[in-house]
C-alpha cells in the first residue's frame, strides 16, 4: 500500500503555499512594473473564467458556448453600480440612466456580488429550457445566449449606454482583489467536485442515463452546475470591467468564449488543475508572443509588423499540444500533495538506485 500524507501534513503545505502566493504579490505590487501587474491581474482573471468553464464544461460535461455572456452581465451590472451619479449623468447623453440605477452608487464588494448573482439568475433562466437539450443543439443554444446578451447591450441605450459603452469604470481591481477571487473560486469549485455532489457531477459526465437509473436527478444538478459557472463568470467580468475601466459590446463578442475555451482544451478539459494551467500559459503567452506583431531589424534586414501573426502562432502551439496532449496537458487529473510526495519519492529511489550501482 502507498503511503499518503496526513490531512495535518496536506493543510500545512496548503497553508503555506497561500502563504508564498502572498509574498510573492506583495513583492510583485510594490516592486514590478504596471505592465506586469496587469498582467498577473489578467492571468487571475482567466483563471477565474476557465475554472468556472471547467466546471460547467468539463466536470458536468455540459457543452456550453454562451460563457462570454455572464462575463459581460457581471461587467456591466458592477460598473452601472460602482459609478458615481454624476459620472452617470456624463457618460448617458443619448437617453438618461433609468431610475433608480442614475442615484446608486455602493462599494466595489457588494457590486462584485450583485453582479455574481445577477449572472446566476440569468443562468438559471437560460439553463431551465435549454438544458433539456443535448449534444450540439444545447452548444448552439448558449451561443446564442452570449450574442443576445450583446445585441440586448448594444440596443438598451437606457440602461447599458448602447454602442458607446461605459467610460470611466472605477479601477478597483487589483493584485489582491483579483488573485483574492481566483482562490475563492478554486477552492470553492475544488471542494464541491470532491463532495458527493462532485462524484454526482461526474457520473452525469460519463452516462447521464446511468446517473439517473441510480437515482441522480440530472436535470436539477446540472442547473445548479451552470447557475455555480455563470455566479463566477459574473465575479470575473465585474473585476475584468474594472481593470480596463472602459466596456462596450464589442468587448463580448463570441471570440472571447473561445478563448477562455481554449485556455480550458489545453489544460486538460475536466480538471481544475489544467484550467490554471491553461489559463497563465495563455496570459503569458499571448503577451510574449506580441513581440511578433512588432517590426524587427536584424542588421541590414527590416521585417516589419504582422497584425494577428500571434493568434496564428499561438494556434499552431494549440494544435501541436492537441496532437500531442489529447487530452490537454492535465487531461482529467489533478496536482495534489500526495501526487507530488510520490513523484519526489519516486526521484528518489531511482537515484538510491543509481548510486548502489
Amino acid at each position: 500500500m502507498e503511503k499518503t500524507l496526513s490531512f495535518k501534513t496536506k493543510f500545512f503545505l496548503t497553508i503555506l503555499f497561500i502563504l508564498a502566493i502572498f509574498l510573492l504579490l506583495l513583492t510583485a505590487n510594490n516592486k514590478a512594473s504596471d505592465y506586469l501587474i496587469l498582467i498577473l491581474n489578467l492571468m487571475a482573471i482567466n483563471i477565474i473564467f476557465a475554472v468556472s468553464l471547467t466546471f460547467i464544461n468539463g466536470i458536468t460535461g455540459i457543452f456550453s458556448l454562451g460563457h462570454v455572456g455572464f462575463i459581460a452581465i457581471g461587467a456591466y451590472v458592477s460598473s452601472i453600480l460602482t459609478l458615481s451619479p454624476a459620472q452617470k449623468e456624463i457618460s448617458f447623453l443619448i437617453k438618461p440612466l433609468i431610475y433608480p440605477l442614475n442615484v446608486i452608487q455602493i462599494p466595489f464588494l457588494p457590486a462584485i456580488i450583485i453582479a455574481g448573482l445577477v449572472a446566476a439568475a440569468f443562468g438559471y433562466l437560460v439553463a431551465a429550457p435549454s438544458l433539456r437539450l443535448i449534444g450540439d443543439y444545447l452548444a448552439i443554444a448558449t451561443l446564442g445566449l452570449g450574442e443576445v446578451v450583446r445585441i440586448v447591450a448594444n440596443n438598451t441605450w437606457s440602461i447599458t449606454n448602447g454602442a458607446l459603452g461605459l467610460k470611466s469604470i472605477p479601477q478597483y481591481s487589483n493584485l489582491w482583489w483579483t488573485w483574492g477571487f481566483a482562490l475563492i473560486t478554486v477552492v470553492f469549485i475544488s471542494s464541491l467536485i470532491k463532495s458527493s455532489y462532485g462524484r454526482a457531477l461526474k457520473a452525469i459526465r460519463e452516462d447521464p442515463i446511468a446517473a439517473k437509473s441510480m437515482g441522480i436527478n440530472v436535470f436539477s444538478h446540472q442547473v445548479v452546475t451552470f447557475v455555480i459557472g455563470s455566479f463566477f463568470a459574473g465575479v470575473g467580468g465585474a473585476l475584468w470591467a474594472h481593470l480596463i475601466t472602459t466596456i462596450d459590446p464589442k468587448s463580448f463578442m463570441f471570440q472571447k468564449t473561445f478563448e477562455i475555451l481554449i485556455m480550458v482544451v489545453i489544460g486538460g478539459l475536466g480538471s481544475i488543475s489544467g484550467a490554471i494551467i491553461g489559463a497563465s500559459l495563455y496570459t503569458v503567452g499571448l503577451e510574449f508572443l506580441r513581440v511578433l506583431e512588432e517590426p524587427i531589424s536584424i542588421g541590414p534586414i527590416y521585417i516589419p509588423g504582422i497584425p494577428g501573426m500571434r493568434m496564428v502562432v499561438l494556434s499552431l502551439i494549440l494544435i501541436i499540444t492537441m496532437l500531442f496532449w489529447r487530452r490537454g496537458i492535465m487531461g482529467r487529473n489533478e496536482i495534489t500533495w500526495d501526487g507530488i510526495y510520490k513523484l519526489i519519492m519516486k526521484v528518489r529511489n531511482k537515484n538510491r538506485l543509481r548510486d548502489d550501482e
